[in-house]
């Protein structure tokens, strides 16, 4: 059975939405979860999910909590005792195997970079996004905010890591990699792009070449790689446009009585569509390029996205991510040796 600790004091809504998601996923998976935070709220909070002795579900105390407008550095520094560094430290520990955190996600990221540790050969940590597509299958956008600045070795790592997370979490076969530029042909783009195109062709990856914004919802690619201030932007830009859309298909669905009764009888294709552009359902985003896992959500994540969350950690630590990702690096460091000797 795999460990999930989780941070329970760093959401917008904690630790409500962490306990119901914790409770919520070990009735579901073969998981255990460690709530971390004050040890008080966190029992008063379980009391009201009925009797949960039986369930696989411990506590572990941590007297602070970092809140979204306290600095990434700051906390990292002053609050040694915060509830995401005390989840950090039990997967560094090895009594979890992953971290599920809502909080703040600067935070995060410096906590799981410094406590837990990097895979050996990365460069930097990118944080991965599944997008829906019309294909019904899930595109990996990498970075999504963890690297503003980026360097053309850098996108080679997130291409590498990107495309194990795709074949052994979303059950990808031969992932096509694609990178993110402003035209299909390869003179197009920027410095960046230009640089790393030569660098991805020499891996033993599928790499299809650039692809285009719309690309990242045809399915046409598996892997969408770009530097994290864009994948930011491409990122936000999607949920507030899948936000927009949910609310207009209400208000125009609720405008007349005629209107109404269509819904209702349309009702389960809306909700289908509801499912599939809805960013909460793959739980957060991994962290790729970090000894054991790290799963960071919106903070104002519902208890739904918690529960697919803890499950995406209990699999990423299943299905030995990091292991192939240090395997798949260690081949292009050679290849890159081997290139250099020729």
């Amino acid at each position: 059975m795999v460990t999930v600790a989780v941070d329970a004091m760093g959401g917008d809504h904690a630790p409500h939405t962490e306990v119901a998601g914790a409770v919520d996923a070990v009735r579901s998976y073969d998981v255990k979860v460690i709530l971390v935070g004050r040890e008080d709220v966190l029992r008063r909070e379980l009391a009201r999910h009925g009797d949960v002795s039986s369930l696989p579900i411990e506590i572990v105390h941590a007297s602070e909590r970092i809140t979204m407008e306290d600095s990434a550095a700051k906390a990292l520094r002053n609050k040694k005792d915060s509830s995401v560094r005390v989840a950090s430290r039990l997967v560094a520990e090895g009594r979890a195997q992953g971290l599920v955190s809502a909080g703040n996600t600067g935070a995060a990221m410096a906590t799981a970079k410094i406590v837990q540790g990097m895979v050996p050969g990365v460069i930097r940590p990118a944080l991965a996004s599944a997008m829906p597509t019309m294909s019904g299958r899930y595109t990996v956008l990498m970075d999504v905010g963890a690297n503003v600045d980026c360097t053309p070795k850098m996108l080679v790592q997130f291409a590498i890591m990107g495309e194990v997370y795709s074949r052994i979490i979303l059950k990808t076969e031969s992932p096509r990699v694609g990178l993110l530029s402003i035209g299909e042909e390869e003179h197009k783009g920027n410095e960046l792009t230009r640089a790393v195109t030569p660098l991805l062709k020499g891996l033993p990856l599928n790499f299809v070449g650039n692809v285009e914004g719309r690309d990242l919802y045809s399915g046409a690619v598996d892997v969408i790689i770009c530097d994290g201030f864009v994948g930011n932007v491409v990122l936000k830009t999607s949920e507030g446009l899948a936000d927009a859309m949910r609310q207009m298909l209400t208000e125009a669905l609720s405008a007349t009585p005629a209107r109404k009764l269509g819904y209702l009888l349309a009702r389960p294709a809306f909700a289908e569509f509801k499912r599939r552009v809805d960013y909460y359902e793959p739980g957060g985003a991994p962290l790729l390029g970090v000894r054991g896992v790290c799963i960071i959500c919106h903070g104002s994540s519902p208890p739904r996205a918690l529960k697919n969350a803890i499950r995406v950690a209990a699999e990423y630590a299943a299905g030995g991510v990091n292991r192939q990702i240090e395997e798949e690096l260690s081949r292009w460091n050679a290849l890159q040796l081997a290139a250099k000797v020729d």
